[in-house]
């Protein structure tokens, strides 16, 4: 579990900030360029509050993958590939299937999100090789498409009362899955990784801790990551009330 303090880290830019004087370089030449990917962004970030009463975290690693980081400049929209991403390295990191079944595959690149999605019938043709975005449904299909993952998407109608309501899901989800959420709606249309929730006494509200994939640029230490605010927690009641809201949890856990 991560360690929890009594800062809070308030907004994401959610695509906004970049690093001044650097210039992103491609690694789509490093056969191994996942390995230059931080892992377990969120540890060490304080508690959103001093108070919170109950806080459930991811169980295990994940990767932070986020716009760019294996060379394809998908700035606009390949949120929801970088949380799918995510996602299938937690698989990998944490849920690898034992032997004899053999070592899980790495998290698909963005061309083969896009050709399982055509291949089972989800997408024309034509979406192989586009800029289309994908959302909480696509992350589903394909993670039972390449990892036999089934996943429960939950639709929340509206952000504020609705959300904070769903807290207790999410508490649910982490304590008995582990695995990270992605999280998407429709105003509020960017993708964002959940990897725990702290909800505080009294009916306070809740914060999500997000992963926000929408950095672009070269590697960045976990300090900055941290500091710069593209991995944090976010007031639930910050979110937009005017938007719905769907969340992908993979079912992981094994009976």
């Amino acid at each position: 579990m991560a360690n929890l303090g009594e800062n809070v880290s308030e907004g994401i830019d959610w695509g906004e900030k970049a690093v001044e004087g650097k210039k992103h370089k491609g690694t789509e030449c490093n056969a191994d360029w996942t390995e230059t990917l931080l892992k377990n962004a969120h540890i060490g970030l304080p508690s959103p509050a001093p108070d919170v009463v109950k806080c459930s975290l991811i169980s295990g690693e994940c990767l932070y993958f986020h716009y760019g980081c294996d060379g394809q400049d998908d700035r606009g929209w390949g949120c929801g590939y970088r949380t799918l991403q995510t996602m299938a390295s937690w698989l990998c990191q944490s849920w690898a299937p034992p032997p004899p079944k053999g070592k899980c595959r790495p998290p698909p690149s963005l061309p083969e999100i896009q050709h399982a999605l055509v291949a089972m019938g989800d997408k024309l043709a034509m979406f192989a090789g586009s800029r289309e975005w994908i959302g909480t449904f696509e992350a589903a299909l394909v993670l039972d498409y390449y990892y036999d993952v089934p996943c429960k998407v939950v639709h929340v109608r509206g952000g504020g009362v609705e959300l904070e309501r769903a807290a207790e899901e999410l508490h649910q989800h982490f304590q008995s899955q582990g695995s990270p959420v992605m999280m998407g709606g429709d105003r509020d249309n960017s993708s964002k990784g959940i990897l725990g929730v702290c909800t505080r006494p009294g009916g306070q509200g809740s914060y999500l801790l997000v992963m926000d994939p929408h950095y672009y640029g070269p590697r960045l230490e976990m300090t900055s990551v941290q500091g710069l605010g593209w991995v944090s927690w976010k007031k639930v009641g910050s979110l937009d009330h005017s938007s719905f809201y769907n969340l992908c949890l993979p079912q992981t856990s094994r009976k």
